[in-house]
């Protein structure tokens, strides 16, 4: 761990799906399309449902499921789709905020770092749960948009696994920050063991209501663990406190969501 001497670092990474948001977008998106008969809904689920398991067992095709995520978009414009995206943000993704992320984001904030989320989901699905979050910065994959209108493929690389580290270094670079020594200095939170790659990348890791693979990965290497749901993350504890007891000092102090070991 560094040193109580250490500068508190400057920027704060989050995950967003299964961690900021308790549930995942595309999952929760193409629910809310079903719910409306607007598309086949024991089909793409069932597709849908596939590709979950895919992810979890790390053997995910990032394109592939991008195109599928991307179907529903296809030919349509965003100002199209807006009203559709406004009521999907209202009915289905403000309930799944994670109970304790605003605390854990106004705990970094009150530190001075700046906040940005790194995710896998493209830009028409993740932007609403950012801007729930009040987070305007949005590092994820970009849906092409030719003519105004989708065409459901991506524009430059999948913000998935170590190309997450890739899609953080140009952010970094476009605020003037030198990002090897940024990261070293960074947190990142995050569910799942597919984002090990920048978990590895940064000084400050810590597993958020973790996959069994990533729990085992944090319990060999003493990374904190997290959770933000439920009671224990709706009420206040001491941050700084759960890591002097498991060793970690440079944590910083305030209240934020327990956190353990």
């Amino acid at each position: 761990m560094p040193s109580p001497e250490t500068p508190s670092p400057s920027i704060a990474l989050f995950d967003l799906d299964h961690t900021l948001l308790a549930g995942d977008s595309n999952e929760l998106w193409l629910g809310f399309l079903a719910d409306r008969g607007l598309i086949d809904a024991a089909a793409v689920l069932a597709r849908q449902a596939h590709y979950l398991a895919d992810y979890t067992a790390g053997r995910l095709d990032i394109l592939a499921y991008l195109e599928f995520q991307l179907e529903p978009l296809v030919g349509r414009s965003l100002e199209s789709l807006q009203p559709l995206r406004e009521a999907f943000a209202a009915t289905q993704l403000a309930p799944h905020i994670a109970p304790g992320a605003a605390s854990l984001i106004a705990h970094h904030r009150a530190q001075g770092q700046r906040c940005a989320i790194v995710s896998a989901t493209h830009r028409f699905l993740a932007e609403p749960s950012a801007r729930l979050l009040g987070i305007d910065s949005l590092i994820c994959t970009e849906a092409e948009v030719v003519d105004g209108r989708f065409t459901g493929r991506i524009d430059g690389e999948p913000c998935f696994r170590e190309r997450k580290i890739g899609h953080v270094h140009r952010w970094l670079a476009t605020l003037g920050l030198d990002p090897a020594n940024t990261l070293s200095h960074a947190w990142f939170y995050s569910d799942s063991a597919n984002d090990l790659p920048l978990l590895e990348a940064v000084g400050r890791p810590v597993a958020v209501d973790a996959d069994a693979r990533l729990t085992d990965v944090a319990r060999e290497r003493g990374w904190p663990q997290l959770s933000l749901g439920g009671e224990a993350a709706s009420t206040p504890s001491s941050f700084a406190a759960s890591a002097k007891r498991a060793g970690g000092s440079a944590l910083p102090r305030g209240t934020a969501p327990a956190i353990s070991r």
